[in-house]
This record gives C-alpha cells, structure tokens and sequence, in this order.
C-alpha cells in the first residue's frame, strides 16, 4: 500500500499534550490539525500556499530551512545510534515514513509543493551536503564560495553571481564541513583552521574558519565535470586550435617535460587531464597531488596523496616527501598536481635524470614568470645553490611551458606555448611557438582573439621526429593567408 493511502486511512491520533512545535514556524501553525499531505504531490494543480502577514521570499526561505532542520534532529535522534545513513532504496522508505509523522506532529500547513521541497531539503541534510547539495547537482555551476552562513555564490559560464542558497548559522557551514573532510580523516578546529580535501566525485574543496575566517567559516569547492573533457572538447570550446593540439600531443608521446603555468581559474588542472590521456597506455604513471584531483584515463597509475599532520603536529607527508619516493617506484612518467614549494628542486631533478616525460602546473601570469617562480620555489628547497646553477636545472629540465589564461569574458584560452631553448649567459631562453592574440570585444562583452603560430619551429623537432611525428610546415604558420584560428 502507498505512503499516501497508508497516511489517508490511519485514524487520527489523540491530541499530544507534550508535543513541541518548531520555533521557526511559530508563524504558520495554524488553529486545528489538518490531515498531513502526502510526500510526493499529486498530479492535481497543488493549492495555493496560505497567506502568511509580512511574508518575504526570504523569510519563507528561512523558515523552510530552520523547519527541515528541526525535522532532521528528530528524524537523528530516532536512530540512536545510527547517525550516519547511506542513500537506498530502504533508508529512503524509512526516511518518508518518519518524515511524515514528524512533519504532521510539526502542525503546520504547506502546499504539496512546499512539502515536496521540505523533503528534499531534508533528505540533502541526511544524505548530501546540506544546502550546497542542490548547487553540487547543477552541471551548470563550476565553483561554489560559501562566504558565511548568509551569502554563497557561484561561478557560472565564467561569470560570479550571488545566489539564494543560505545556511542557518555558522554552526550549520561547520556541520556540512565536518561532513565533507571526516571520511578523508582529515581535521579543523582553532589550533588548525584551514584545510584541504576533495567531495567523492574529486572536486577540490577548500575550508576555512575562524579565528582566521573573521566574517564566518568559509568552503570554496572547485567542482570538475562528471564528464571527462577531451581534446576535442577544449577545440570546440575554442581553448586551442586543432593544429595546437596535435603539436602537444606530439611532445607528450615523445616524453619532453611540459608545465602548465596559469592563474587561479584559469583551467590548469583541466588542461592537465587533457594532456596526461596523451600518455601511452603502456607507461606506468605516478601522480602525486595535495587533493587527489586528476582524472587520469590509462590503467597503469598510481595515485599519491599528501597527508596533514596529527593533532600532536607529527605525522605529516608534503609533496616533497612523495616526489622523493615515487622515485623509488620505477615511475616512467611523475605527473604533480601542483609545485607550490621546495618539491620543484626535487622534480627538476628526477627531470635530469631519466623520468623525461613529466608533467605539472604552477600558479605563473607569462612563460616569463613561470621560469622564475621556478627559481623561487627552488630555493625554498633550503639547499644553498648559486642561482645560475637552479636556472641551468630549469633550463635542462623543462622543454615547453603552456600558458593558461582567462580572459574577462570569463572563457579560458591557451595564450601561450612556449619552447625552453636553453640558456643565453645567465638568462633562460625562451621562444614563443603559438601565441593568443587579442583582436577587441563585441557589443555583448565577449573577447574576439586569435590563436596564431609564431612561424617558428621548435629545436626539439628532431626528438619528435625520432617517435614518428613529422609535423608539417602548416602547424608553425606556413599556410594559406587568412586560415588561422579565430573565436
């Protein structure tokens, strides 16, 4: 028999002196019990919701939050014990039934659509992520920034916007925080406010609280899309041209060391998957990342976590220790999420000698930048070395930097990808081999730029030729006038 026949044919239960009635819905109890609606709305036209004096979008908005929350402690401390519940079939059977015998003790009075929203609204507190559940669910939303109980905001085709996603105190964002980075054991509280970890489906999640966060607990969740994007993807969305994309194919299968330099936003790490599906099938793959993030399409990887310090300050692992190591595991390619210190040195290093083929990003605004972020973040290795000695590492490391970049309009292009010749006295030569070009913006505010070939050749040319690409004169520039790579 049906929730809604089941409920329909119960007699109705006396009149409970002891029950409590939600303090947020003070404003909607209504003067007799009416018999609860069902979960799920009927296919009739739901009644209009009643009137409520001095009633807001916003107010309502608040008091169907502070209702599920009430419904949600009831419906915990029913279980005792069992305060964490998996989504299925049964718990979900459960769950109605409960919730429906709550919300009619709750005596109050919603539109068959308001319950419908009440449900899911419960239903994400138990088994999601509270109030970020339904922005998680959005294809749509790339990022979400929760700035404080009362003001989350999105990213949306590139552009920031407010949304009407709210949580009902500090306490609550804690909660939801404490629920993303338990089942990774990871910790936050005032002696180490700031943490790093990843959802289930590896999007990156940062979170912050006070005393550092000053206006409340922050969370910024860098979502990734459920479906892998490809080479082709980045061609259509016009990230690169068709002739750039066979060239760095081409430097991935013939093993030259590639960084990817880039803001933050600009697409570095998605740049990063897209060049690592290059990788052969054949090749045994080490990864290494602060949050496991990279979505490597071979069989043969092995992925390789930082791990944070104990309570008692011990314990922790940093990049730098798992580059070491990995080095010890026959790797024949080391792709590092991210070079934020003194691993560089060590990965310049095992790019000297013998793991050709390595991949990473770092945070750099030009080609230029990136060799000298490199120097920096060398040094903070704490090995007392002449600096023309770290630019000679750097210089026989790396072959190719690939400039990321993100323009106003909020679309991500490759603006650069440059070869690292050499050294020129005690300066790293570089040379340019694709270069975005910025044309102007149309009426809508959208950028006009051309993705053109330099017309330069790159040195290591004979390198991929010796793995059988003999790329033609076309790819560096030499085509028909007026065939270029305009979006």
């Amino acid at each position: 028999m049906s929730l809604l026949k089941r409920l329909g044919n119960q007699p109705q239960p006396e009149p409970a002196p002891a029950v409590a009635t939600p303090p947020p819905v003070a404003a909607t109890v209504v003067p007799a019990p009416a018999p609860p609606p069902p979960v799920t709305p009927p296919a009739a036209p739901a009644p209009a919701r009643p009137t409520v004096q001095d009633a807001t979008p916003a107010n309502d908005q608040k008091r169907m939050l502070e209702l599920s929350l009430w419904i949600v402690d009831r419906i915990q401390a029913s279980l005792g014990n069992q305060t964490e519940l998996k989504r299925s079939p049964e718990t979900e059977r459960l769950l109605q039934e409960r919730f429906a015998r709550i919300y009619q003790q709750a005596n109050v009075q919603l539109s068959d659509q308001d319950v419908k929203k009440l449900f899911a609204m419960v239903c994400d507190e138990l088994f999601g992520f509270g109030p970020l559940q339904q922005l998680l669910d959005d294809d749509s939303i790339s990022e979400v920034m929760v700035n404080g109980p009362y003001k989350v905001y999105i990213e949306q085709k590139g552009k920031l916007k407010l949304s009407d996603v709210r949580f009902a105190s500090d306490e609550h964002v804690m909660k939801i925080i404490d629920r993303i980075i338990r089942p990774l054991g990871r910790r936050i509280d005032r002696k180490w406010p700031m943490v790093d970890a990843r959802l289930p489906d590896g999007s990156r999640v940062n979170a912050i609280i006070p005393p550092c966060a000053i206006d409340g607990s922050t969370i910024t969740i860098r979502k990734f899309s459920k479906n892998k994007l490809k080479v082709d993807d980045l061609i259509r969305f016009g990230s690169m041209t068709a002739e750039m994309a066979e060239f760095l194919r081409a430097c991935v299968v013939s093993r030259l060391n590639i960084v990817v330099a880039g803001g933050t936003g600009s697409g570095k790490t998605t740049l990063l998957n897209v060049l690592s599906n290059f990788i052969p099938e054949d090749e045994r793959i080490v990864t290494i990342e602060d949050s496991a993030e990279l979505q490597l399409a071979q069989d043969h990887v092995v992925r390789l976590e930082a791990k944070p310090p104990e309570i008692d300050g011990t314990g922790r692992v940093t990049i730098r220790d798992l580059v070491i190591n990995s080095l010890r595991m026959r790797p024949e390619r080391i792709v590092i999420g991210e070079c934020r210190g003194g691993e560089t040195l060590d990965m310049l290093q095992a790019m000297n000698t013998g793991h050709d083929g390595s991949l990473t990003t770092l945070h750099a605004n030009t080609p230029r930048d990136a060799i000298a972020r490199m120097e920096t973040m060398a040094l903070m290795a704490g090995m007392e070395m002449p600096l023309k000695v770290i630019r000679e590492q750097i210089a026989s490391a790396i072959d190719l930097i690939v400039q990321q970049t993100r323009l106003e309009d909020g679309s991500r292009k490759v603006a650069y990808i440059t070869e690292v010749q050499g050294m020129e006295g005690d300066t790293v030569v570089l040379q340019d081999i694709f270069k975005l070009e910025i044309l102007g913006k149309t009426g809508e505010g959208k950028i006009l730029a051309e993705l053109r070939p330099t017309g330069v050749r790159p040195k290591f040319t004979p390198r991929l030729e010796a793995h059988g690409f003999k790329l033609p004169p076309s790819i560096f520039g030499a085509q028909i006038p007026g065939q270029r790579g305009r979006f």
